[in-house]
């Protein structure tokens, strides 16, 4: 079983998508992490000896802020924003889309379900 960072990669995996499941490790990192280790990227991760889980966990740790301290540092600039009273910041507290999208239509996934308008009998 390989464990790197804290995230169980997934065994059936190719090593260059098994660990895209580390929160900051995308496809273009993934690639760059693996020619600098020297693995295969076709390699499946059950097949990864421990020698070279070793090394792309020393590589991850060295190079990249992944997983808690990518966590805190995105969720610490989003904090910022909102204390200096941005316009993202005030978006992001009001629950509403960030980057300029239309919110008269769309925008459900940051908006919630809709609300049913309470009809009133006279």
């Amino acid at each position: 079983m390989a464990r790197i960072v804290g995230v169980e990669l997934p065994r059936e995996k190719r090593v260059e998508f098994g660990i895209q499941a580390i929160y900051g490790i995308g496809p273009t990192r993934a690639k760059k992490l693996l020619d600098m280790v020297g693995v295969d990227h076709s390699t499946r991760v059950r097949d990864l000896t421990d020698e070279e889980v070793t090394k792309i966990a020393n590589a991850l740790q060295n190079e990249y802020k992944v997983e808690g301290d990518l966590r805190r540092e995105v969720n610490a600039n989003i904090k910022r924003l909102m204390d200096i009273n941005a316009y993202r910041g005030l978006r992001h507290k009001r629950g509403l889309p960030v980057r300029g999208q239309r919110t008269h239509t769309n925008a459900r996934t940051r908006k919630g379900p809709r609300r049913m308008a309470v009809v009133k009998k006279k």
